[in-house]
């Protein structure tokens, strides 16, 4: 059978090929993204409750109107834009297809996305599939800020989209005020589009503050802004997120994703429209995961490795560079086989597999994990 594969450079996710590794060699994974703690029970009691009640056909399109009302109303309080509940907020199957499902409503054949470097690995191949042209625009060495100079440099005529995350993985940084406003000189008087990925919004620590897309008119009319409810809830399997988008954008949001998902798992929404009342529950999330980043800093110090600044998300990036000249890739697999700690390599992130000599640790793990990959840290 011939056919011309639409991905020819693709290659496995980093993601599940670290986790491979490592369970092949019984290294603690601090590679994948997950939490190595269960959720809360009571959220796990509605799912149980909604589904012996019955609610286990199709939902409605754009998601359960309870748990958008509920969403809608989170955003505001936060200062952000009041999305309608029906024309401006979609539930989806996670964050990864609101991302894929935004670039399909909007993105066609010749279509420019300038995409920060490094980046979530899912981004670059969406906008391939839609036949759009990915300019990559890489974060300044070191300090990992966008240089707004070179990303100003990429917009052209064509440009149709700009990607950004923030809190942003891999490199646990946060957007500025000074981010913010030059984005909005960048796309005043053009029909740019921007993808706000904001699945850490929760995550941000040392009382600096997340600053959203929601909350700056000049960029919320004009952009999707995607969250998860897996990243917040410590439930990434459960593949459950939400968009929100003014209406003129929503409209062709929901034409795509109709026909992609249709809708969303039925009793996991009811179980989040009641969970989601409970404030604290993502509010006390800095706190939580700001004590594990400085636990498993304090359990790596005397290390050869050396933490750089992490503000947000759950990831921290080592820098090795007092150990070995190694890349980061060979680096990672030995680290994995023969030291037992499995970390991500984020050359992969770049277009240009960049070597910055860093490789990537999740720290939202249980304390006893944590201890021993540092344990095990500390002997290389």
């Amino acid at each position: 059978m011939k056919f011309n594969t639409k991905l020819p450079h693709a290659k496995t996710s980093i993601f599940p090929t670290m986790t491979a590794l490592a369970n092949q060699h019984g290294a603690v994974n601090l590679a994948q993204g997950f939490p190595g703690f269960g959720a809360d029970p009571i959220l796990l009691e509605l799912i149980c409750e909604y589904t012996r009640k019955g609610f286990n056909q199709y939902a409605p399109l754009t998601g359960l109107v309870t748990l958008k009302e509920r969403l809608s109303s989170k955003t505001a309080k936060a200062g952000g834009r009041y999305y309608h509940p029906e024309r401006e907020v979609c539930i989806t199957a996670g964050a990864t297809q609101a991302i894929n499902t935004a670039v399909t409503a909007v993105v066609s054949e010749g279509d420019e996305v300038i995409i920060l470097d490094p980046c979530y690995d899912c981004y670059e191949p969406a906008v391939i599939l839609n036949k759009g042209i990915p300019v990559r625009s890489a974060l300044k060495k070191g300090s990992y800020e966008v240089d707004w100079d070179d990303l100003k440099s990429k917009v052209t005529a064509n440009t149709r989209m700009i990607m950004i995350n923030s809190p942003h993985n891999p490199t646990g940084t946060l957007w500025s005020q000074d981010d913010i406003d030059h984005l909005v000189n960048v796309v005043k008087h053009t029909d740019i589009v921007v993808l706000s990925d904001e699945v850490y919004e929760h995550l941000v620590y040392d009382g600096k503050k997340h600053l959203s897309i929601c909350n700056v008119p000049e960029l919320s009319e004009r952009a999707f802004v995607v969250y998860s409810f897996g990243k917040t809830y410590h439930l990434t399997g459960w593949r459950a997120g939400y968009v929100l988008a003014p209406d003129i954008l929503m409209k062709e949001f929901i034409k795509c994703h109709q026909f992609q998902i249709y809708a969303v798992n039925t009793p996991i929404q009811h179980a989040l429209a009641d969970y989601c009342n409970d404030e604290q529950a993502y509010l006390s999330l800095g706190d939580f995961f700001g004590e594990k980043r400085d636990f498993f800093h304090k359990c790596i110090e005397g290390s050869r490795f050396r933490p750089l600044g992490t503000s947000g998300t759950y990831f921290s990036l080592l820098d090795y560079s007092n150990i070995t000249e190694e890349n980061d890739m060979e680096f990672a697999n030995r680290l994995t086989v023969d030291h037992g700690v499995a970390a991500i390599p984020i050359s992969g992130f770049f277009e240009d597999n960049r070597q910055d000599q860093v490789l990537r640790f999740c720290f939202a793990k249980e304390q006893e994990e944590l201890e021993k990959a540092a344990e095990l840290l500390l002997k290389v």
